[in-house]
Parts: structure tokens; sequence; C-alpha cells
């Protein structure tokens, strides 16, 4: 099985482009930055709340806890919420009606108003990467562009493994994409 294609940064402009013009633009962004910004795979975003990213006061949380019924091995883990995430979670939720605000209430929803499956958040995100020219890509893009560029910039295999809520590092070390340039710069480095 081919693993999804991971956008280079300025791939990842030229989508949120693409995404822009869209009908539900601040939806779809949001979608796409929980699964570049945190790892999430679509069901956990799908499944989310918005209470799990805003707290009593109406603040973006620093960390969304997945609860294990929405995660996909079973278990309970936290996503942190870095200041590039955070930002874009209170653009999207003021963005919101007080009745969509409410804490039980889906944070993403689809035209018809109803929480998102994660099959139906799939082809939507798989529709907006062909619409945007990249084949390959998949809703698992955001998740291994994620767990690469935390490889890459020289975070711990154990860190990595632990935030992506894998059991085995085996697993972890399948998310990571090696290309050209970082085979040059890694020679260079000698």
């Amino acid at each position: 099985m081919k693993q999804a294609r991971v956008l280079t940064e300025q791939e990842q402009r030229r989508l949120l482009a693409v995404i822009a013009d869209t009908r539900y633009a601040a939806r779809n962004r949001i979608a796409f930055m929980l699964s570049y910004m945190s790892g999430l795979r679509v069901g956990e975003i799908a499944a989310l709340k918005v209470g799990d990213v805003l707290d009593s006061e109406g603040c973006v949380r620093e960390q969304i806890r997945l609860s294990a019924e929405i995660t996909k091995g079973g278990h309970a883990r936290t996503a942190f919420v870095n200041d590039r995430l955070r930002k874009e979670l209170e653009r999207y939720t003021a963005s919101l009606s007080d009745k969509q605000r409410q804490p039980g209430r889906p944070l993403l929803v689809t035209q018809k108003g109803k929480p998102f499956t994660a099959n139906v958040l799939c082809q939507l995100m798989g529709g907006l990467y062909k619409q945007a020219g990249f084949d390959g890509a998949s809703s698992h893009s955001g998740r291994r562009w994620f767990i690469t560029k935390l490889a890459h910039s020289g975070v711990s295999a154990k860190v990595i493994m632990t935030l992506a809520g894998h059991k085995h590092l085996s697993t972890t070390q399948r998310y990571i994409d090696v290309n050209d340039d970082m085979l040059r710069r890694a020679v260079a480095a000698l």
C-alpha cells in the first residue's frame, strides 16, 4: 500500500490558497491545520467537540485530550496545541455562532449541519488535495508531514511515537518521509 504524499511547505501554501476559495473555507482550513499542526488522524478530527478545544471561558486549550473512544488504538492521548494552531483555532471558533460554540457541539459540521464522519471528512480532504493538483495526497498527508517534520527537527523518536499515539517505534518510522534534499543535507553535514 502506497503511503500518503508529504507536501512541501510551498505546496501547503498552495493547498491553503485553494481551500481559501472554497465555500466552507474556515472549516476546511481548520481540518487541515489540525492534521498538520497536531498530527491528528482524520477520525479524531471528525470526532472533536467544541469543548475539546475551548475551555469554559471560551479560550483555546493548550492541549486537546483525545478519549480512547475516538483514537485508532483505543488509548487516550493528548495532542498539544502550538502557537500557530492556537491562532488558527481562535480564528475558526471566533467565526462560530454562540449556539455553534456550545461545548458538546461538533467542532466541524457538514454543509447540512451534521457532524462529520471520518469517511466523509476523508473524502473532503482528498477532494481538496485533488483540486490543488496533488496526486497521492490524502487525509493522512498532514499526519505524515507532522511526524516527518518532528523527526527532521531532531525530536526524539520516543517523543514522536508518543505524540503520534503509536505503540511501536517501527510504526512511527514508516511515517517519516525521506527525500533527496534531506539525504544531500545529511551527507553535507559530514
